[in-house]
């Protein structure tokens, strides 16, 4: 089983009828040169990665775009729809919405949703702000994790402040029974992620991080020098995730240097799925099981 639990789906070709709200996608996500992609596509992208699943992300910005989400829950429910063996959808709310917590709630009771994903960066909150309060305590009472993006984001109107990852050891320590990921492994500052995996259990990562010209040479110096491969293999191995942050970044790269790094197969097993599957509570109906 091989998880990609950092997707985003902006361009996909079914949700992309709209050439403004695509126009729009372009221009808050700073990604330019993509067109939409047909789901064959996707699928194709899969198979030569050996991926099984995707977990999608959508973004809610929505009170600074004119009560519009940039990506919806609507629209990752109808793209898990299309393929509920391979996609694993999660929701976006914005915490300044008043209705937030009602979206989150219906994200979760009627969309069917796996998660929660927020980017305090580009929402500009505090992971601890209690505006937020509201939306953590929804995920824990049905049982849902959520994703935040953390360290540096290529996305305009982002402050990386909202982002380090210390900002968020007091939301791990209030909310123990809250499953949390850390995005992109916190890059660049990937030993304080390290340092808050090893503290606090409910704390993940994912390895969607970014890289320069080569995915294998950054990878070498991200999780073989910056957070050495015996820290992973031996006491952070069940808090690691697979993450490709596509379409910023091309999964086949990622996933065939990760395998050239020296961990052990045992380790890569949990990186590539099972601790994806833990960190969701179990793989949706209709969905392989682990």
């Amino acid at each position: 089983m091989f998880i990609d639990m950092h997707v985003h789906p902006a361009f996909y070709e079914p949700i992309n009828g709209d050439e403004k709200l695509e126009e729009l996608r372009h221009q808050t996500l700073d990604i330019h040169k993509n067109g939409t992609a047909p789901l064959e596509h996707i699928f194709h992208q899969m198979q030569c990665a050996g991926l099984d699943f995707l977990c999608l992300l959508p973004e809610d910005y929505r009170t600074q775009q004119d009560g519009r989400a940039l990506v919806s829950n609507e629209e990752i429910r109808d793209l898990v729809a299309l393929a509920p063996d391979k996609f694993i959808g999660f929701a976006s709310v914005d915490p300044y919405d008043p209705k937030a917590p009602e979206r989150l709630q219906q994200a979760f009771a009627e969309l069917n949703l796996c998660g929660l994903k927020l980017h305090p960066g580009r929402q500009h909150f505090y992971p601890s702000d209690q505006i937020a309060e509201p939306l953590y305590e929804i995920c824990e009472k049905y049982d849902k994790p959520v994703i935040f993006h953390s360290g540096l984001s290529w996305e305009p109107d982002s402050l990386t402040k909202y982002c380090r990852p210390d900002v968020f050891e007091e939301l791990a320590a209030a909310h123990p029974k809250l499953r949390m990921c850390l995005a992109h492994f916190g890059w660049p500052w990937c030993r304080e992620t390290a340092m808050l995996m090893l503290r606090y259990p409910n704390v993940y990562t994912d390895t969607g991080a970014l890289y320069f010209d080569c995915a294998r040479e950054f990878y070498t110096q991200m999780l073989t020098k910056d957070v050495p491969v015996t820290w992973i293999d031996r006491s952070l191995r069940h808090q690691v995730m697979f993450g490709s942050n596509n379409p910023r970044f091309e999964q086949i790269r990622m996933a065939q240097a990760l395998d050239m790094l020296g961990f052990r197969d045992s380790t890569l097993e949990l990186i590539r799925g099972q601790n994806a599957a833990d960190f969701l509570g179990g793989l949706p109906e209709g969905g392989k099981k682990p």
